[in-house]
């Protein structure tokens, strides 16, 4: 594969007179852009957005790292971020950390050797200290996606305390007063966040906090499948469950109906993030909606006011809304 470097010996020219050719940048002759544009055309050069993004320093690109590409939350966080960027003429480089701490660090060295113009890092994991370290060494634009955090970041998420919040007071309001969750990761600020809310609403009703209601999932339809199995194999069963997302409230869900119980006339139910699925399981599960696509929009858009101007930091924060329906609602048992 012929290089710029081919072109400029052919051209009897530099590499930056080929590179001020194909950037429209910089006077040159117009009998020597010719000779360029010729041998361009001589070899079939192809410049790669990378070759020219070092000479622009930009190549048009933005890096995308995502947590779990299999959980149809993200995707659609994905599918605003690379909408809003294609309107710009950016393309997204997608990349799946698997919650990995370690590939999650990885991914954000290899995003910065590509020259990428931003990064927009998705429910992150990493601790404020090792945030804050990362971020010395970070010369890209970088704005953090679904996650909040107390340093000096531009971060776009939502309001999952007054969401965990939501879930839980709906719960009371339907009069069900032994309430469990079944949370995320604790090493997740969203699950720390959405924890909050739940024992808020407690709080506020009058209604104990009891450790033995709480069990640790893991964002995943498996994990939420083993935490209702546990739940289930308590003295008392709780009237009702909150669950941390939808996927683990769709494995709670299998595992009741699997064990014979009826939703929600024995155990009612309700997820978080809105995802489509959540509408297509039978009951429909009640959820806390997330604006998705719009929070995937706004990173890119404040990516995009980064690189056009130095600006205040921003962190934006979204209001989640409570989507009531078949699995929470209160129903006499026949």
């Amino acid at each position: 594969m012929p290089t710029i470097k081919d072109v400029a010996k052919l051209a009897g020219v530099s590499v930056s007179t080929v590179s001020r050719v194909l950037n429209t940048s910089g006077y040159v002759e117009k009998t020597t852009e010719e000779r360029v544009i010729a041998a361009i055309k001589q070899l079939n050069y192809m410049p790669s957005q990378i070759a020219r993004g070092l000479v622009s320093k930009q190549t048009k690109t933005f890096g995308l790292i995502l947590p779990d590409i299999t959980n149809p939350f993200f995707p659609e966080l994905a599918r605003g971020a690379e909408d809003e960027a294609r309107k710009y003429g950016y393309n997204i480089m997608l990349c799946n950390s698997d919650w990995d701490i370690e590939k999650e660090k990885k991914y954000l060295n290899i995003l910065q050797e590509k020259c990428v113009d931003g990064i927009v890092l998705v429910g992150s994991r990493l601790q404020e200290d090792k945030l804050a370290n990362m971020l010395t060494s970070l010369p890209t634009p970088l704005v953090l996606l679904d996650r909040t955090s107390s340093l000096q970041i531009h971060s776009i998420s939502t309001n999952n305390i007054y969401g965990g919040y939501l879930a839980t007071k709906h719960l009371i309001d339907q009069g069900y007063r032994t309430i469990a969750h079944i949370s995320g990761p604790q090493q997740s600020p969203s699950a720390q966040q959405r924890l909050s809310g739940y024992r808020r609403a407690l709080v506020e009703h009058k209604l104990p906090y009891d450790l033995v209601l709480v069990m640790e999932g893991d964002y995943r339809i498996s994990g939420g499948a083993v935490a209702m199995q546990r739940l289930l194999r308590l003295s008392s069963v709780p009237e009702a469950i909150f669950c941390a997302n939808d996927l683990m409230a769709i494995g709670a869900l299998e595992v009741l109906q699997e064990a014979g119980v009826k939703v929600p006339e024995e155990v009612a139910l309700i997820g978080y993030d809105g995802i489509h699925l959540s509408k297509y399981v039978y009951p429909k599960l009640s959820t806390v909606i997330q604006p998705t696509y719009k929070m995937g929009t706004a990173a890119i858009q404040l990516i995009l006011e980064n690189i056009e101007s130095s600006q205040s930091i921003k962190q934006i924060e979204f209001e989640p809304s409570l989507e009531i329906r078949e699995s929470s609602v209160r129903r006499k048992t026949v």
